[in-house]
């Protein structure tokens, strides 16, 4: 193991503490209407959020100094942890359910939700497994349906709560930490067509998902129903323009769009911020992208750039998603927007993610 540290990446601090920042105002501006209306406190959101906040944020200082091939030596037993806690989330009386998922479990005034720290638990657990099976890797039964298996075990605990969003995160991070580590390309393509159909699949068993897809292709056919939610969306980002309506000028925040503080959170950015403030939240997640890859690329062993591009490939799938989302380009998922939405589980394990990310980069070659 590599005995020579030196500081973590700046960069990567700066980025990720300026995106914190942007987010707590923002989770403000947008949660403080429909807060004074529910608990007759307009800061009711922005205080839990800083809450978590600081916790992830002394998480992730103290995960910076923390060697980061620790997690290898635990991967196994987190996993199990996760996996115990996907099976108690399911159980009447410990799961708590929200917009028909059961995905919570309480735990005193605050809940947590253990499909977001299984992503976690998972890119260290398939790091160790593929770094100690490289050999292996380019063969189906010994390599990848392994590595598979395990993967979509949790992606069915997690769609038993039902949470598609999150499993579906999970599941893109995985297949792209066993692309880099060298699968075959002709694996992927036998294994791409049955995802497909078992994606489809799932969208067909369940009629909400599937009048998302209708939404998605024409939300005007049911502007009150399925297409509320994306049509409202749109009345935020175009009137945006390039500048912004001005920070705290939101209007679809007065109870046009729902819970606005959470997965649509960069449509009241960008009706406040416009373009210009879209853009740069964009280029801080590029630039945060950039020095995880250069992390990844100088890791000293192979487990620390696994665990490297499993970050950043979670990082990467969200943004693209919750923004695909809230423009349009995608059917409405449940995916948060990485350290800008609401969501104590979803920013404190984004914080600890990073906090992994930052150690790596103190052994790093560049």
């Amino acid at each position: 193991m590599p005995l020579k540290k030196s500081n973590p990446d700046l960069i990567l601090i700066i980025v990720t503490l300026s995106l914190l920042t942007v987010g707590l105002i923002m989770v403000y501006s947008a949660s403080a209407i429909w807060a004074t209306y529910k608990f007759d406190d307009s800061f009711y959101f922005a205080k839990r959020q800083l809450l978590f906040a600081c916790v992830g944020v002394i998480a992730m200082f103290f995960i910076m100094n923390v060697d980061y091939w620790t997690w290898r030596t635990w991967a196994k037993i987190l996993i199990i942890i996760c996996f115990i806690m996907l099976l108690a989330v399911l159980v009447p009386g410990i799961g708590m359910a929200r917009n028909g998922s059961r995905s919570w479990i309480g735990v005193g005034a605050f809940s947590v939700q253990p499909s977001e720290f299984m992503k976690l638990a998972m890119i260290a657990f398939l790091a160790k497994f593929l770094s100690e099976r490289q050999k292996l890797i380019t063969s189906f039964k010994k390599g990848m349906l392994p590595s598979l298996g395990l993967v979509f075990l949790a992606f069915g605990l997690i769609m038993l709560q039902p949470d598609l969003g999150t499993g579906t995160v999970m599941v893109g991070t995985c297949i792209v930490m066993i692309f880099i580590s060298g699968a075959k390309v002709s694996h992927f393509l036998g294994l791409g067509l049955i995802g497909i159909a078992g994606f489809i699949g799932l969208i067909l068993s369940a009629p909400y998902r599937i009048k998302r897809i209708t939404s998605f292709l024409d939300p005007w056919e049911d502007p009150l129903g399925s297409g509320f939610q994306m049509i409202q969306s749109f009345y935020a980002i175009g009137p945006g323009g390039l500048f912004g309506l001005g920070l705290g000028q939101s209007r679809q925040k007065f109870f046009y769009l729902p819970e606005p503080q959470t997965d649509f959170i960069f449509a009241i950015l960008s009706e406040e911020l416009g373009f210009i403030g879209g853009s740069l939240v964009i280029l801080l997640f590029a630039l945060m992208l950039w020095r995880g890859i250069r992390i990844a690329l100088g890791a000293p062993d192979l487990y620390g750039s696994l665990v490297a591009v499993g970050i950043i490939a979670m990082v990467a799938i969200q943004v693209m998603i919750n923004i695909g989302v809230v423009t349009g380009l995608m059917p409405v998922t449940g995916i948060t927007l990485p350290l800008l939405s609401y969501g104590g589980s979803s920013l404190t394990l984004m914080l600890m993610a990073i906090g992994v990310l930052l150690n790596i980069s103190r052994y790093s070659r560049f």
